[in-house]
């Protein structure tokens, strides 16, 4: 018999819903599998979308997924900025919506590899503390900039100062700093891809078995266990 946690092993794909925290969504499946759970990377509570989460022995694999490109549908108010860049925070400043033709300049800027602060609402630690718990008391930090790459920036829409924007980014990128960055802030935001997986795909009762997920990315199982140590 297997000790215990380390099986089922494998990797699960799941559409969180808005609300609830991507942690709150890995305590769900580790109660329900018995099994060590962890993530591939989280999302924003108002977020939706695709998770990837590692049961198991898989979760000593995370280097290997944790670093994979991602996609997102976002929507943009451009008419406000927020103190969160994102729906949950308090209105800071309002401005009159740019046209089309200045959207498209904007984006312009945007694309490629780019350079931009980390949003003040962000579990990045913080002189050894997690900056939203800092922003929740109020206290002002210098955020730190974090390099990443926009591989694709295309208006779905824009209507009534919204605009739905189709991104395909590098791992770490903050969608909600490119909102602030265009001079709104995301009204909606959904993680469509990670990687080859897709949230098509996703459903919280299937293990996609490990060796088949890293054949997936590229890897073996012999060679991700190098990459991961």
């Amino acid at each position: 018999m297997p000790p215990r946690g380390r099986s089922p092993s494998g990797l699960i794909l799941v559409d969180k819903p808005a609300g609830p925290s991507s942690f709150a969504i890995v305590a769900e499946i580790r109660r329900r599998t018995g099994a060590r759970t962890g993530h591939a990377g989280t999302l924003d509570p108002f977020a939706t979308g695709l998770l990837v989460l590692l049961s198991g022995t898989a979760t000593k694999l995370a280097s290997c997924f944790v670093v994979l490109d991602k996609r997102y549908v976002t929507d943009i108010d451009l008419s406000a900025r927020t103190t969160t860049g994102d729906p949950e925070g308090e209105v800071v400043e309002r401005s009159e919506a740019p046209d089309a033709e200045e959207l498209a300049h904007r984006l312009e800027g945007l694309r490629g590899d780019i350079e931009l602060p980390i949003p003040a609402a962000s579990a990045v630690k913080i002189g050894g503390e997690r900056a939203y718990r800092l922003h929740r008391r109020g206290v002002e930090v210098e955020m730190p900039v974090r390099r990443s790459r926009v591989d694709a920036l295309d208006v779905i829409a824009y209507r009534d100062g919204v605009a739905r924007l189709d991104l395909r980014v590098s791992s770490g990128t903050y969608v909600r700093a490119i909102a602030e960055a265009l001079g709104g802030h995301c009204v909606s935001l959904r993680r469509t891809e990670v990687g080859p997986f897709t949230v098509e795909e996703a459903d919280p009762g299937r293990i996609l078995a490990t060796d088949k997920a890293l054949a997936r990315i590229g890897r073996t199982p012999d060679g991700a266990g190098e990459a991961a140590s």
